[in-house]
């Protein structure tokens, strides 16, 4: 008996876009995701605003305006000022130690 070939189905190509058309597409999308970073988000709730100030690190070093003291984490939010030096030592401990 005669063996037949394995099925091979014969793909026709896809059409590729010109390449000036892909470069148009990726530039458009590369304008809509950099102007997407001017779009304003929700402003600031009273109590999200008064909220840093009601902490007692804004005279600390580092604390800067605009932000003045910033936790986004909320480590700091119910600390004490052993706590926040226990931190603040560690963190330069860590600094220095990541330099060598």
């Amino acid at each position: 008996p005669a063996s037949t070939p394995p099925f091979s189905p014969r793909r026709t190509p896809t059409p590729q876009p010109p390449a000036a058309t892909m470069m148009r597409a990726l530039a458009t999308l590369a304008m809509l995701a950099s102007a997407s970073a001017f779009i304003a988000g929700r402003p600031a709730t009273a109590a999200a605003r008064s909220s840093a100030l009601k902490m007692s690190f804004e005279g600390e070093i580092g604390a800067q305006p605009p932000l003045g003291f910033w936790d986004p984490l909320g480590l700091l939010k119910d600390a004490d000022q052993e706590r926040f030096d226990r931190l603040r030592y560690v963190e330069v401990k860590h600094g220095r130690i990541a330099q060598l």
